[in-house]
């Protein structure tokens, strides 16, 4: 996919870095806390101390790291707009500089669309989170195809809102849906590889930028070094 390889080529602009070091920062401190606080709960409550309380509480904490890889999808779905607009600009100031300035739908809209979508995102995970417990290979089919609808729609008109307003950016989804799930399948697979996860927001954002100006006839990049 062009768009995608044009995303990782630009992986290294300084643009893109404070994005990416935000992503691994909130994903540290997100999972380190789920497994202390878990393992703290269990032990302090659930198991009067001891070796016992030791073994269960460090169980609680894996488990709870689990769980954080199958809800880091839908936090950062919901937080997308922290990365989303420098990621974009970037872009387009290096491969479309003829571009008028982004006045699409308002941030207030941008905002609540990011937050509803990792909401939703959200529940539906916790309602297959059971299948990844007592059937993996069914759970993980289950995530694969939410991820691949999620950062194909989410992605796409987080982008497209930038520059569209929120009902003209759905339709122009719509109109070009296999390519935006084809590129959302790929992300869906990066998203289940812990570490490769984190890249996810940025690169989706940069590729669903190029996307967008090809489908809404912005013409080529302008430059592809």
């Amino acid at each position: 996919m062009t768009s995608l390889i044009l995303a990782f080529r630009q992986l290294t602009d300084p643009a893109f870095l404070a994005p990416l070091l935000k992503a691994g920062i909130l994903a540290a401190l997100a999972f380190a806390g789920l497994a202390w606080g878990a393992a703290w709960a269990v032990e302090h409550w659930l198991v009067s101390g001891g070796w016992l309380g030791t073994l269960v509480a460090a169980l609680a904490g894996v488990l709870v790291l689990a769980m954080a890889v199958w809800l880091y999808l839908p936090v950062v779905m919901g937080l997308v707009g922290a990365f989303l607009d420098p990621v974009a600009a970037a872009v387009e100031r290096r491969y479309y500089p003829g571009l008028p300035p982004a006045q699409g739908a308002s941030l207030l809209a941008q905002v609540r669309f990011g937050i509803g979508l990792g909401v939703r995102l959200l529940l539906l995970n916790l309602l297959a989170l059971p299948l990844l417990v007592f059937a993996p290979p069914i759970g993980a089919v289950v995530f694969f195809v939410l991820a691949t609808v999620a950062l194909g729609h989410g992605t796409f008109e987080g982008v497209a809102q930038r520059r569209l307003d929120v009902v003209a950016a759905r339709r122009l989804r719509r109109a070009h849906e296999s390519a935006v799930l084809a590129l959302g399948a790929v992300l869906a697979a990066m998203a289940m590889v812990p570490l490769l996860n984190l890249l996810v927001p940025v690169l989706g954002t940069a590729a669903m930028t190029h996307l967008l100006h090809r489908a809404n006839g912005s013409g080529a990049a302008s430059r592809h070094a």
